[in-house]
């Protein structure tokens, strides 16, 4: 284990750890219910938005740009807690949602389960 490894697992410095396309995996998860929101990722800049304004920020990998969850339908993610993954690769957003989190309208992007070969819409989504 490399001694940044170690520092990034031990010590109490943040140190996000991006992949090779700059990035780290980031998963919004609604702080009174525990549901899980959706999983999107960021970048430096996003990371840097979203603790400068309190409202959830994401790295768009189609479009390769900045952007604010909500920012055209008003259903952003106020962030109340970001929890670190021991090797800092990874983020949950603690949130309180104004709002659907999916752009299909549903509460959560996890609105289906896989039945056999099968998609299925679960009904309280």
């Amino acid at each position: 284990m490399a001694c940044d490894d170690n520092r990034q697992e031990e010590d109490t410095a943040f140190l996000p750890r991006f992949d090779g396309n700059g990035l780290l995996s980031a998963v919004a998860q609604d702080c009174e219910t525990g549901e899980i929101l959706m999983l999107a990722f960021m970048n430096a800049e996003a990371l840097a938005a979203t603790r400068a304004t309190g409202l959830a920020h994401f790295h768009s990998r189609s479009r390769g740009t900045l952007w604010q969850k909500g920012e055209t339908s008003g259903n952003v993610l106020h962030v109340e807690q970001i929890l670190v993954d021991c090797d800092q690769d990874a983020l949950v957003l603690k949130v309180r949602p104004a709002g659907p989190a999916c752009h299909t309208g549903a509460r959560s992007c996890f609105y289906r389960q896989l039945e056999g070969e099968q998609l299925v819409r679960m009904d309280d989504a």
